[in-house]
């Protein structure tokens, strides 16, 4: 395959299917992991990675996520090539801003939890409070800021997929509960984390599975 068809190939909706589906995945494996060494109580707070078992499982969560970050990028840019012949700018703006909006929080959050695990591997002395500071801010960035820009993405591109006529009603409508929830309800119950990527892996099903010729948003 020579560079032309390589760079056709990664601009087709099935191409963005696939990079939904990874981003999806990893993004929920990112969660569970997170999710099951979330601290509970205050003084778990301030010393979560004094344990062990905690860290290893955050180490393994910021190890992945860079590469959800790509998948993601990747989705954004074949889906905002679409939305671009389409001719509608402001949908174009709105879902490209709040996209790169989420994975700048989402790389935010993972820099301020690896920041502080350096600087406990490294044996620099903590100021009392580092821990959950740390915890507390990482939490901040993802579950209130950027779950709501993940939520301006999922209504940007359910409200374009509908108006273009190109996205199913019921994953407009799954995008839309989404979108209000994630919108409405920071900080999320456990199980609220999991909408977002949730509907990434249904829109990206029905685009790889469906309608292969176009894109679903």
């Amino acid at each position: 395959m020579d560079w032309t068809s390589l760079a056709k190939a990664i601009r087709q909706p099935k191409a963005a299917a696939v990079a939904g589906l990874v981003f999806g995945l990893i993004l929920t494996t990112v969660l569970l992991l997170v999710q099951s060494v979330a601290p509970q109580t205050t003084s778990e707070l301030g010393s979560w990675a004094q344990d062990q078992e905690r860290r290893d499982s955050v180490v393994t969560a910021l190890a992945l996520i860079p590469f959800a970050g790509i998948a993601f990028l990747w989705f954004v840019a074949v889906v905002r090539s679409e939305l671009g012949r389409l001719g509608d700018r402001f949908f174009e703006t709105v879902f490209l801003g709040s996209g790169l909006l989420f994975v700048a929080m989402l790389f935010g959050a993972a820099a301020v939890l690896s920041a502080l695990l350096s600087l406990v591997d490294a044996g620099v002395p903590l100021a009392p409070g580092a821990e959950a500071e740390a915890w507390a801010l990482a939490s901040a960035l993802l579950g209130q800021f950027g779950t709501r820009m993940a939520a301006v993405f999922a209504l940007t591109v359910s409200t374009a997929g509908r108006l273009a006529g190109t996205l199913p009603r019921a994953v407009a409508l799954f995008g839309y509960v989404c979108g209000i929830l994630l919108l409405l309800t920071p900080p999320l119950p456990r199980w609220g984390q999991f909408l977002f990527p949730l509907w990434v892996i249904t829109l990206s099903l029905v685009v790889l599975l469906r309608r292969p010729k176009r894109l679903e948003s």
